[in-house]
């Protein structure tokens, strides 16, 4: 494809996409295709000539769009959202085409000698990591964040930088805090390994962490506690001091804590004014904040009471790519002491080395790849063409819609709300069994109108409900509450019959737990056995439900409230 051509196909794909956007709504919310389609579909080797162009796009529609989940879709209502809007793939069209490694700064100056090994890595790109330092500043400013997290405030020795993920953010902060810990430890032990501290280290969170907080001290090949939360799924003071007393007692050292303010199962907020103070108590423990979906809220002012105590946070961490119109990857971390950071991942070759390396941010000292996009022009791009006020517009519709469904929710005795609705997530389920939710839910995602996922909230199964697209209305909360209402209906009826006849009701087809429900059914043994794992919740771990469930309950009170009473399931 020479420069002509894709001046013709670049503006085709352009108009690709407004019309795929434009039109999104009249499509499935899910993709209708089976394991092992795409294989049936495409040759199984790559041509061996170029193809006409017009055959791939042929081909998008027929064959990869079958498969797509729409995560932009006015329907889809799982997960948190996918941030996207144009000046996010404006920009990254533009990264694309620049191609910049920005791995870190190099100065441009006059008269460099290109022989000198420390200047030949100019290409590196200064503006990358120019740019990044500035947007983590503004964003931490529009968020309200404590200035020792800016780059540029008198005195700090913190700073912000752009990860892929919150999974990576929380892995760099545990790695750091692991080799601080170390450094701790071998005071009194010089000569010993750095290995031999491992067994002593504790990592800690609660059980409604995301499950990235257990992957990452499996990397780091550290013991992770799990605590329990309160009854609103919060994490407490008391909780974490008693735990790390107990270890202490136990000859371990507490030394990372990561707690959330926004869960993935219901957006729960642990209570920071708390632990930390019993954090700072410890000589050596590093406090992590997980706000991947929440904590973009805090750009709107009344919502910064829900980060209350993050001045105790020695890191911080929030995703635009989820719930600021960034598109994936794009999260942002900020740490109070970069130094603390980088020395726990700093590589320096020789052939990386550059004579104002204290002068500058190298950000490949500041997480696990050395190679990274320029994805701090998403930010540039997403803030100046929104504007502050915009993005709280954003922001704020999607709460107020959230309080709308829970207002619907809560009208119709039948359902009930089992979060408190702070952003833009509700939490609801169906009076009754969680077989009886996940009927519900399987028959809501089979139709393809909405697209929902469940979780677990103190061991109860629940249906999320998230605000997810950029241009949601009012009528979209309408239509999604009455498809709602339609499969509840049905399903309550055809329950009701079966406990009339005192029959069993039938199983939920496999075919449609599988492709669409995120849940499935095991023995009661194997029921019990999961529960005893440490395993953590999130969107993509598939909820299980025992298989007695499956038999209609002794007591209908289970599954109908006040079932003596003439309700009009219609």
């Amino acid at each position: 494809m020479d420069t002509e051509e894709f001046r013709v196909r670049g503006k085709e794909m352009v108009d690709y996409i407004c019309e795929y956007l434009e039109n999104l709504g009249s499509r499935r919310v899910t993709a209708d295709v089976e394991p092992g389609y795409l294989k049936e579909l495409i040759p199984s080797e790559a041509p061996a000539q170029p193809e006409p162009w017009d055959d791939i796009m042929a081909d998008v529609d027929n064959k990869i769009m079958k498969g797509v989940t729409h995560w932009q879709h006015p329907r889809f209502h799982a997960y948190f959202p996918s941030g996207n809007s144009f000046p996010s793939i404006i920009a990254d069209m533009l990264s694309d085409a620049l191609g910049s490694i920005a791995f870190s700064w190099i100065p441009e100056r006059e008269g460099c000698n290109l022989t000198d090994v420390a200047d030949e890595t100019l290409a590196a790109s200064p503006v990358c990591t120019e740019l990044e330092t500035i947007v983590l500043d503004w964003y931490a400013k529009a968020l309200a964040l404590p200035q020792e997290f800016l780059h540029y405030s008198p005195g700090s020795r913190g700073g912000g930088v752009i990860q892929g993920s919150a999974s990576e953010c929380i892995l760099v902060s545990m790695l750091a805090a692991r080799a601080q810990a170390i450094k701790y430890l071998k005071l009194d032990r010089p000569e010993a390994d750095d290995s031999e501290f491992l067994p002593q280290l504790v990592a800690y969170c609660s059980t409604e962490s995301h499950s990235c907080v257990e992957k990452a001290a499996m990397i780091a090949l550290v013991k992770l506690r799990i605590l329990d939360t309160d009854d609103n799924c919060s994490l407490r003071g008391e909780t974490l001091r008693k735990a790390m007393k107990e270890d202490e007692e136990n000859g371990l050292m507490p030394f990372f804590v990561s707690c959330t303010l926004g869960t993935t199962s219901s957006c729960a907020f642990d209570n920071l004014l708390e632990l930390g103070p019993v954090c700072r108590s410890r000589p050596c423990v590093w406090f992590h904040v997980d706000g991947a979906y929440a904590g973009n809220s805090f750009i709107c002012p009344e919502n910064r009471h829900l980060m209350k105590g993050l001045h105790h946070a020695d890191s911080f961490n929030t995703n635009p790519n989820k719930w600021l119109l960034v598109s994936f990857d794009c999260s942002c971390m900020w740490v109070r002491d970069r130094v603390k950071l980088t020395s726990a991942l700093i590589v320096d070759p020789l052939y990386l080395q550059h004579k104002r390396s204290d002068e500058t941010i190298d950000y490949r000292h500041w997480g696990i790849p050395l190679s990274r996009r320029f994805r701090s022009l998403k930010l540039w791009f997403v803030f100046r063409r929104y504007g502050i006020s915009g993005l709280q517009e954003y922001i704020r519709n999607h709460c107020r819609l959230a309080k709308k469904f829970e207002e619907l929710v809560r009208k119709d005795e039948r359902f009930e709300v089992v979060n408190d609705v702070k952003t833009g997530l509700v939490c609801f389920r169906l009076n009754g069994t969680d077989r009886l939710n996940q009927d519900l839910l399987a028959n809501i995602n089979a139709s393809g109108k909405l697209h929902m996922i469940p979780s677990l909230v103190k061991g109860r199964y629940i249906i999320r409900f998230a605000v997810t697209a950029e241009r949601e209305t009012d009528d979209d909360i309408d239509h999604a509450w009455e498809v709602i209402q339609e499969h509840a209906t049905d399903l309550l009826n055809s329950y009701k019959i079966k406990a009339e006849t005192m029959a069993k009701p039938p199983p939920l087809a496999r075919k449609l737990s599988r492709r669409l429900s995120f849940t499935r059914s095991v023995s009661r043994e194997v029921f019990r056995r999961s529960l005893s794992r440490s395993s953590l919740h999130d969107g993509a771990t598939p909820i299980i439900v025992p298989d007695d469930e499956d038999n209609f309950p002794d007591n209908e009170e289970e599954v109908f409230t006040s079932i003596d009473e003439e309700k009009d399931f219609a």
